[in-house]
């Protein structure tokens, strides 16, 4: 169940309810009966403990050798596929040039 958060107009009272979702909020005070308003709040905090909020905690070791022998290879050639396709759009439209004279 959520908790909501409430203040007072009349005494400035501030007090948190535990309430279900589709329950109406409070109309009243427990300190003095005049009219509160629900605020908007942070909302609690989430902590993770333990093993298994990761996707590396459920990996096989087999995973894991695959993925360290793959790791070099694929940091290398997407670096020279990259250079290249720059390089050929560059000197196919002529754009690089024009925006040198420019400056």
């Amino acid at each position: 169940m959520p908790t909501y958060e409430y203040e007072c107009t009349n005494c400035g009272h501030r007090f948190e309810e535990f309430q279900n979702i589709t329950a109406e909020p409070l109309k009243t005070c427990p300190v003095c009966a005049g009219e509160v308003r629900r605020l908007i709040s942070t909302g609690g905090g989430l902590i993770f403990k333990g093993s298994g909020f990761y996707i590396t905690d459920y990996r096989s070791e087999d995973y894991k050798k695959q993925a360290k022998k793959d790791q070099p290879e694929s940091t290398g050639s997407s670096e020279k596929k990259t250079s290249t396709k720059t390089d050929s759009s560059a000197t196919s439209t002529g754009t690089t040039d024009k925006k040198d004279s420019q400056t």
